[in-house]
């Protein structure tokens, strides 16, 4: 009897804890523990320090290309040598557009051929062939060199007519240059480098939809792309601007993650989307720009008035200061820098909400970034110093961090962007 009383009571018990769990899970399937922001392995901390280095040279290297061609009177001579053929303002200025995107297409080959091809095969992130490469730089010189050689008239045209105004006006035209840029680029330029086409997956393809569309997202908008032959990391991005905007999904990512995993991680793309962060970004790069060329017609004249001689540019207005603007441009650039890489991490942090609200899949989403992580091999806990410098995203650590803590729903609290969701609710 007493036996019999003891298995009673342990039954009791159990059913007890049973009845003790459906009450805090009506589903009955009890919720995922969070998930830990792993250690990044020594091969990441490798890539990461010495990404430090690189980062700091490229600057350097971009800088001190323009510089050199300015300071040397080569870009002097490229005028000359363009008004040889030709003293026709537009004709000159496009043949200079050509010579001086070759020059520093070539001066800026080696530092290129190292970070992005050497030093990304040596660390077992790439499959890239030399061919692929080669044909992706010359494809990016050529649509460089294109667009300066039908541009490049514009900039200094205002400067001869409004010399004093010219910045403003240059800003202003380039807000719809920049939208044109947005439109065709996605159609036209990306498909240049790699292959765009719907999901092989088909049965991913239709959650993908169906939650596209509880986001008032067209079905059509979502793309694959076989970044596998440049690249083993992973990724997922938002592009195009009005009928050309879309979401795009590299295949790596696609062989990596489960198909929970993918479907966060769209989620966060279409938060992007439907929370126009593109359009967002126009009237933040017109503020910039603004800044940055008014700097430059403020600084410009007094470095040519020394170094005039010995670059042969007399005036900002020569032709031949080009690569004088273009360093300026990227030193106001990077002391500008940080507040439009803050601006890009709050939309960021943004997107991830949009996700976290309209899958509620915390776990999914958490575990997604574990595996970006590994994938690309990153440091999730980043010096601020670096995050404030250079950095379009929040750490991964601070992500991951957000994924697991994120419940608004579970304290009945209203959600930010439910109004967004096409069923007015979040949730699968």
């Amino acid at each position: 009897m007493p036996r019999a009383c003891k298995v009673i009571g342990v039954v009791t018990l159990t059913l007890m804890g049973a009845m003790a769990a459906l009450a805090a899970d009506p589903a009955g399937v009890a919720a995922p523990p969070p998930v830990p922001v792993p250690e990044p392995s020594e091969l990441a901390l490798r890539w990461y320090r010495t990404g430090i280095l690189v980062w700091i040279v490229g600057l350097v290297w971009g800088i001190a290309v323009p510089a050199v061609i300015f300071a040397s009177g080569l870009s002097a001579r490229l005028v000359a040598l363009a008004r040889r053929l030709s003293n026709h303002f537009f004709f000159v200025t496009a043949v200079y557009a050509l010579l001086y995107t070759a020059v520093a297409f070539v001066l800026g080959l080696p530092f290129d051929w190292y970070a992005t091809f050497l030093r990304p095969h040596a660390y077992g992130l790439s499959g890239q062939t030399e061919g692929k490469w080669i044909s992706d730089a010359l494809v990016s010189w050529a649509l460089e060199g294109g667009v300066a050689a039908a541009l490049l008239w514009v900039p200094y045209l205002l400067l001869r007519r409004s010399p004093r105004r010219w910045w403003l006006w240059l800003s202003l035209l380039a807000i719809p240059f920049i939208c044109f840029v947005n439109v065709v680029e996605p159609v036209w330029v990306a498909p240049l480098y790699n292959h765009f086409g719907r999901m092989k997956d088909a049965s991913l393809e239709r959650r993908i939809l169906a939650l596209a569309e509880r986001a008032g997202i067209e079905g059509g908008r979502v793309f694959e792309v076989d970044k596998s032959v440049d690249t083993k990391t992973v990724n997922a991005y938002v592009n195009g601007l009005g009928a050309t905007q879309r979401i795009v999904l590299w295949d790596t990512l696609l062989a990596r993650l489960a198909p929970d995993e993918v479907l966060a991680v769209m989620a966060h793309e279409m938060g992007h989307y439907v929370l126009d962060h593109v359009l967002l970004w126009i009237p933040v790069f017109f503020l910039g720009l603004l800044v940055t060329l008014y700097a430059v017609h403020r600084t410009a004249p007094p470095i040519l008035r020394r170094l005039g001689a010995r670059s042969h540019a007399a005036a900002l207005s020569d032709l031949a200061s080009l690569p004088l603007v273009l360093v300026l441009v990227q030193v106001y650039g990077f002391l500008l820098g940080p507040l439009g890489y803050a601006f890009s991490r709050h939309l960021e942090h943004e997107a991830d909400r949009f996700a976290l609200e309209i899958t509620r899949d915390n776990h999914a989403l958490a575990s997604a970034f574990v595996k970006l992580q590994s994938s690309n091999l990153s440091n999730p806990w980043p010096a601020p110093w670096l995050v404030w410098l250079e950095s379009t995203h929040p750490p991964l650590g601070e992500r991951i961090e957000f994924a697991n803590q994120y419940r608004p729903w579970e304290s009945g609290a209203p959600l930010r962007y439910a109004r967004h969701f096409r069923d007015g609710q979040s949730g699968p």
